[in-house]
């Protein structure tokens, strides 16, 4: 049996692949271009991708294909419908980085509060040694505690950062499509209107796309932080860079991009020099336990197929 992974450069440093081996063959790929996809598939029985898309034509001569097994939880770049036309299970892995993207989302929310940037290249640049003073506090930065933070997306993720959130001392609000007594949970303009750091864990779906607009920019605090770490497409990102230039909010944080990597005419190379915003290269999901987490996940995705068994089934 040959196993095959198609982008493994995608899956960051610290991963050893070579437990796959209990399946048999393994030939690691660091890219495959789309017109390489069809023939690295053509000899293999499994699958691991992250972002390859899966479409038709690259299957037609996977005879031997079994099981695409998903580097994350979404798989949107998987043709379903081809995939069950020709016979090829498709497995994901849920919940595996929780606490990476939870991380990063406070760590945004600590970063752009702290204004830590400024202090920390205020030392590095030799201004503290030459100030001649003890202390700086320019600029004005501001504590986590009192404020309000609303969770729109209190899934998995969502719910983690509120469990952070409050031992920080902040009253959390969440916007959720199915309101719990988990959570004070309240419509999203409610929540907007409230709300001095949002932050996004939605899904991307039809419901969601666009789902932060102008309307909804329009009604958070000028002084709100906005962070994304849901997917690009849930913000209208031109108009986001438009609130953040013009001063309609206090700062915004992303690791997500409606094309990533983003091209030279995205809406956010608008933001690149701006100090109040922080861009990340959509890594939020890839603390190393997480990674090695998922690998796990997969490794008993697979297991599980060949027994017979459905786990993490998408197909």
């Amino acid at each position: 049996m040959k196993t095959v992974v198609l982008d493994a450069g995608t899956l960051g440093e610290g991963l050893d692949f070579s437990v796959l081996g209990r399946f048999g063959e393994v030939v690691l790929y660091d890219g495959t271009p789309a017109e390489l996809v069809a023939e690295r598939l053509r000899d293999a029985d499994i699958a691991i991708i992250n972002k390859i898309k899966i479409r038709e034509e690259t299957l037609r001569d996977a005879k031997n294909l079994k099981l695409i097994c998903v580097f994350a939880t979404g798989y949107d770049n998987v043709d379903l419908a081809a995939c069950r036309a020709h016979g090829v299970a498709v497995c994901n892995v849920k919940g595996y980085s929780t606490h990476s993207v939870a991380q990063l989302t406070v760590l945004m929310a600590l970063t752009l509060l702290h204004k830590i940037g400024a202090y920390t290249d205020f030392v590095k640049d030799g201004g503290y040694l030459a100030a001649g003073v003890p202390n700086r506090l320019i600029p004005v930065f501001h504590e986590l505690y009192g404020k309000t933070w609303g969770i729109v997306g209190a899934g998995a993720i969502g719910g983690q950062v509120a469990k952070v959130a409050e031992a920080f001392g902040c009253k959390v609000l969440a916007y959720k499509r199915t309101p719990t007594d988990e959570f004070d949970c309240v419509p999203l303009d409610e929540l907007l209107r409230r709300s001095d750091i949002v932050s996004l864990h939605t899904p991307l779906n039809d419901g969601t796309r666009g789902l932060i607009g102008e309307r909804e920019l329009g009604m958070m605090k000028p002084d709100a932080i906005l962070i994304n770490v849901a997917r690009g497409a849930v913000t209208d990102e031109n108009t986001v860079a438009d609130a953040v230039l013009s001063g309609k909010i206090g700062g915004f944080a992303t690791d997500v991009y409606s094309v990533e990597p983003f091209p030279a005419d995205h809406p956010m190379t608008r933001l690149l020099s701006c100090d109040n915003v922080m861009l990340t290269p959509h890594m939020a999901w890839g603390a190393l336990e997480a990674r090695v987490r998922c690998l796990d996940e997969i490794i008993m995705n697979i297991e599980a197929y060949l027994k017979g068994e459905k786990r993490n089934r998408v197909d």
